[in-house]
């Protein structure tokens, strides 16, 4: 499909919906946390997702390939990916939705951090570092004030929240600095789910537990969440990459926490303190300024 110059009614909708999936899939890890052991829960997720993926990839005729100088980043890329779900899926195990949506999804701020460094042209300018100051304070309201925690745990399910937000930053400058790049995206989608998946189910096993309650309705929220979520969620919006410039996909990431929010609330009945909203306001428009560029800044993803 032709590229376009800019984001048109159907590419918003497109990105609109995948950030709503997006802050679903909080609300949605939780609940099915009630009858899989978390660390199973992503596993299992990772190895029954990799068999769609691969057929779309396939289908599709993307260009799918361990001999182009990705196969060691892919497999790191794995390795990060095991690990920050790993985090993410505990963390919703011990603090509520709200929080978890509002510390993991500031990945876009430290992904500009890193790129400042590690990629030529990605700089921060004045506008992203106020930014980042910006959703430095949200991250630090979230983290020292819970009126209402869901556990005894919860500052630790917080603070595995935010780690697994720097982890998926990693893997995103990963992508962009080594031979991974050379990869279509699905390849690199595919890497992290092959590796992950055995890591996380044999990680769980070695643990003792994998199931806990489960019922048909975990189930079903199971399989939406790899057929739905994974699959058909971000394999459009890898098509979106495909088709859309980067830097204008950017600015609807701060979406995700903001529907994270609004589902822990609505779904789960999560009270919202003035802490969460103001941490929320905070990390929200610190995203858009970070993912701000100057229309002199090229766009190097």
């Amino acid at each position: 499909m032709e590229r376009k110059p800019s984001i048109d009614s159907f590419g918003a909708i497109v990105l609109v919906l995948f950030s709503a999936l997006l802050g679903l899939n909080q609300v949605l890890v939780k609940l099915v946390n009630a009858g899989m052991n978390p660390v199973f829960q992503a596993g299992l997720r990772s190895a029954c997702a990799f068999v769609p993926v691969l057929i779309f990839a396939l289908l599709m005729r993307r260009r799918l390939s361990v001999t182009d100088g990705s196969l060691w980043p892919g497999i790191a890329a794995g390795i990060l990916f095991a690990l920050e779900f790993t985090m993410v899926f505990i963390g919703l195990d011990y603090t509520s939705v709200a929080r978890a949506s509002v510390l993991f999804y500031t990945m876009p701020v430290w992904v500009a951090v890193g790129a400042h460094f590690l990629i030529p042209g990605e700089v921060l300018t004045k506008l992203r570092m106020l930014g980042l100051g910006l959703a430095c304070i949200g991250v630090v309201v979230a983290l020292l004030v819970n009126a209402d925690p869901v556990s005894d745990k919860a500052l630790t399910g917080d603070l595995l929240c935010l780690t697994a937000s720097i982890l998926w930053a990693a893997i995103a400058l990963l992508a962009r600095t080594t031979g991974l790049s050379n990869s279509s995206p699905e390849m690199q989608l595919l890497y992290q789910l092959a590796v992950s998946a055995p890591l996380l189910i044999f990680g769980a096993l070695w643990i003792g537990e994998t199931w806990r309650e489960p019922t048909a309705l975990i189930y079903g929220i199971f399989s939406f969440q790899v057929l739905v979520v994974v699959s058909v969620g971000f394999l459009s919006w890898f098509w979106v990459l495909s088709v859309y410039p980067a830097a204008d996909m950017a600015v609807y990431s701060f979406l995700a926490p903001v529907f994270g929010v609004v589902f822990g609330y609505v779904i789960l009945g999560e009270s919202i303190g003035w802490n969460v909203l103001a941490a929320l306001v905070l990390v929200s428009f610190g995203i858009a300024l970070v993912n701000a560029r100057s229309n002199s800044q090229s766009v190097a993803k």
